[in-house]
């Protein structure tokens, strides 16, 4: 719709988790890094934790194509806290008959697949998104899992990714021994001031634009807005390319911003629900590294 009028390729705030779009600052980077140990020394559990829409999918989306055709990875995102065993769901995501097996069957056909696959020279990955929903006894039959070795080996590594209440799951008493396991973790927060303009200037430039198009004013207003989480960061974004479009705007201003959160919270279905207000003042913010990096506000 606005592609060609803002010199754009594609659109370059989807929702959807698109890694070529990846900002890598220095929290993702560092996640990232965070995951790159944890598999080139055969961790057994590593954990990824951040709020809604920060970007973990996006993350694991990336590394999924940096992984070499050594690797052997199955995919878990069919979570809840009625699942007592994960074991058919982790067999299917392998591509792995698990029909009819007793549980004892499933473990000793999982088991000789890892031992197979080691064999072959084939490491094991296992990753489980929205690991928050899984209850105590689905996070031990993990660790179950993750009992079958081969000498000093570790054969099946296990990547844990989920919200912040997934912290709080892995700190209960019952799951001492599994978060004893854990090797490798990392907590994506959300990006201040500076690292939204970076990563707005990042999502436009992969999508064919090299000039700015955000104003300073506008880019610290989404911040706020979005209360740096980039998914909110980039519906909000999304819809202030429409407002332009329409209104023929070369440059996205404050006052673009601040008319699509007025019309969102007053005729949005879900109202404000993905944005802070921010004529409301600071003190609802609850977090200072956005006001600290805000440019002078004219009187």
């Amino acid at each position: 719709m606005y592609e060609a009028f803002y010199g754009l390729r594609e659109k370059p705030f989807s929702i959807q988790p698109d890694p070529d779009f990846l900002y890598m600052g220095k929290r993702h980077s560092l996640a990232y890094t965070m995951l790159e140990y944890a598999l080139q020394n055969r961790a057994g559990f590593t954990v990824i934790c951040g709020d809604i829409g920060c970007g973990k999918t996006t993350l694991i989306r990336r590394l999924l194509n940096e992984l070499g055709d050594g690797v052997s990875v199955g995919l878990v995102t069919n979570t809840h806290t009625d699942l007592a065993d994960l074991t058919e769901w982790i067999m299917l995501s392998f591509g792995l008959p698990y029909d009819r097996l007793t549980p004892v069957a499933r473990y000793d056909a999982f088991q000789r697949f890892l031992i197979n696959e080691y064999g072959q020279g084939r490491r094991v990955v296992l990753i489980v998104d929205e690991a928050q929903n899984l209850s105590a006894s689905a996070m031990e039959s993990l660790r179950m899992l993750s009992n079958i070795n081969a000498d000093k080996d570790q054969l099946l590594q296990v990547i844990l990714v989920g919200q912040p209440q997934l912290r709080d799951l892995l700190k209960r008493p019952e799951l001492l021994q599994f978060a004893q396991r854990v090797a490798a973790d990392f907590f994506i927060p959300p990006l201040n001031t500076v690292e939204v303009g970076d990563y707005i200037d990042h999502r436009l430039k992969v999508a064919g634009r090299e000039r700015q198009l955000f104003t300073p004013l506008a880019t610290s207003k989404i911040a706020r807005a979005a209360r740096g989480v980039p998914r909110s960061i980039n519906i909000l974004c999304d819809m202030a390319l429409v407002y332009g479009f329409a209104a023929e705007a070369r440059l996205i201003d404050v006052h673009i911003i601040d008319d699509v959160i007025r019309d969102r919270s007053q005729y949005g279905v879900l109202g404000d629900i993905n944005f802070h207000n921010s004529q409301s003042g600071d003190s609802q913010f609850g977090d200072s590294q956005f006001k600290d990096s805000l440019p002078p506000q004219k009187a």
